[in-house]
């Protein structure tokens, strides 16, 4: 697999991350109650620092020779 072809699917999975986090976000916050609601809050929150971390690096990496 050459190398810009491997950041796409590095970027796919920092985007799909930073989804999950949303959705897990607002699950916690309008659908669950007590202690569920805050370990699935903080999940949300690892991944959405995971995701940002991941696309940071993909942008800051520039553009690939192909």
């Amino acid at each position: 697999m050459t190398d810009p072809l491997m950041k796409m699917w590095i970027s796919f999975g920092g985007m799909g991350a930073l989804i999950l986090a949303m959705v897990l976000i607002l699950f916690s916050r309008y659908k669950l109650k007590g202690i569920i609601s805050g370990i699935v809050a903080f999940i949300a929150y690892v991944f959405l620092v995971i995701g940002g971390l991941i696309i940071a690096l993909v942008v800051i990496s520039g553009p690939s020779a192909a």
